[in-house]
């Protein structure tokens, strides 16, 4: 196995466990969220409430950015 190779096994082994961190960090802070507000987070998506659904929204899309910067930075 020449160099290039692991480099390739090693940035493929970064981004599945990237993948895995970021699963596991939006559903922790999802439900972190969810246990400090006063509010049920999915009974008030069911009753269509659009600014839950937005701050939800950005939640995970802030997670993945994080994560994404992290995982981008480790790879340099």
């Amino acid at each position: 196995m020449d160099s290039f190779d692991f480099i390739m096994l090693r940035n493929f082994i970064y981004a599945i466990l990237g993948v895995i961190i970021g699963i596991l960090s939006s559903v922790g802070t999802y439900k972190l969220f969810n246990k400090t507000t006063r509010f049920d987070i999915p009974s008030e998506l069911e009753k269509g409430n659009l600014a839950v659904g937005i701050v939800v929204g950005g939640i995970f899309i802030m997670i993945g950015l994080i994560v994404g910067l992290i995982i981008g930075m480790s790879l340099n």
